[in-house]
């Protein structure tokens, strides 16, 4: 069976942060963590005095059938077209085997997960 969840990660410039939040509220995403990292992908300088760069992590819980649109939003709003210049970062989708919620101590399903949906514009 298919999970009904789905974890986005997307690590990226953290220059691009407020562009792929406006992207995410203007899709009625919910549920999204933002924290900063250290890292390095295709290019970096191992000689360097600091050769981890500082990266934004954008977490984000979504419905399953959701998760493409999610990953378009985020990969078009933290692209930067530069060639030549390190990468803009990464995109990963996770299935979701179980999600709890702490407060009741129960398993979620989409509705106890967002249960004010329907107030809100949510992406398709």
């Amino acid at each position: 069976m298919e999970s009904e969840f789905s974890l986005i990660i997307a690590n990226f410039r953290s220059e691009r942060l407020e562009d792929v939040e406006k992207a995410l509220e203007q899709l009625g995403v919910e549920r999204i963590n933002v924290a900063k990292v250290k890292g390095f992908g295709e290019y970096h300088n191992y000689f360097a005095r600091s050769w981890l760069d500082s990266e934004v992590r954008v977490e984000v819980f979504t419905k399953t059938h959701k998760a493409e649109k999610v990953v378009r939003a985020i990969m078009a709003a933290a692209r930067t077209g530069t060639t030549g210049y390190p990468g803009d970062g990464v995109v990963a989708v996770l299935p979701i085997e179980k999600l709890y919620l702490i407060r009741t101590a129960c398993e979620a399903t989409p509705d106890s997960f967002w249960p004010n949906n329907e107030a809100r514009p949510v992406a398709s």
